[in-house]
């Protein structure tokens, strides 16, 4: 069946989660920042994760604000920057403002111009993404944002993915779900998704019972992947 609407990851897909790392790591002062702040962005976003896999197993569903700063604290931790109460906070700070990639407005206006329904699927709480599609100015290019809170449970819990057909009222296989995360957009296309995995560190496939239909490198290609569909 054709596509109908376009979903995507927000954290990593849409939103550059190392902008804050970058951006702060260019003030002044922020030398011991700058010396490791790749390193650390990946740190942290890995944490970051890895928290919200375990409370999903483990039934303890907080706030991703707070797995989020749980990743940081371990980062700082990690990089011999622990100690920095301040960095801490402006890190904080600049989550709520990350960089959107590129591509990102000008790939949904052409989604929004070809008829095809956008939202945001996220494990982000509603103010956090509140934060970053107001930041980014793509507001008016979604038509809905979804946030697991609605569902108390992490990703890639199949009541997550449930969100898009209650939201939109559409079939699984007329979503077209994308994702940064491999073993997210490989979970997706188990629960009956069409899914693209925008590979952009050139990462190997995750070995997942299920795979991605389509692998890119960046969110240039989705109006006309969409269309193809």
């Amino acid at each position: 069946m054709a596509i109908k609407t376009c979903v995507f990851d927000a954290y990593g897909t849409l939103f550059d989660v190392a902008a804050a790392a970058r951006g702060a790591a260019t003030e002044p002062g922020r030398e011991a920042l700058a010396a490791c702040w790749a390193a650390l962005a990946n740190t942290w976003r890995l944490k970051q994760l890895q928290y919200s896999w375990l409370r999903a197993v483990a039934d303890a569903h907080c706030d991703f604000w707070d797995v989020t700063a749980d990743g940081l604290d371990f980062a700082l931790e990690a990089h011999g920057l622990a100690g920095d109460t301040e960095l801490r906070e402006r890190l904080l700070a600049l989550y709520w403002e990350l960089d959107a990639y590129a591509e990102v407005p000008e790939m949904l206006r052409a989604l929004k111009s070809a008829g095809f329904e956008t939202a945001i699927l996220s494990n982000g709480s509603p103010d956090m993404l509140a934060g970053a599609v107001e930041s980014a100015g793509v507001g008016g290019l979604l038509d809905a944002v979804l946030s697991v809170q609605d569902v108390g449970v992490f990703k890639p819990d199949r009541r997550v993915y449930d969100l898009v057909g209650r939201r939109f009222g559409v079939g699984a296989d007329t979503v077209l779900f994308v994702s940064s995360n491999g073993w997210d957009a490989a979970a997706a296309a188990g629960y009956g998704f069409q899914t693209a995995w925008v590979n952009r560190a050139g990462e190997p496939m995750d070995r997942l019972p299920w795979k991605p239909r389509e692998v890119l490198s960046d969110l240039k290609g989705i109006p006309d992947l969409a269309g193809a569909w």
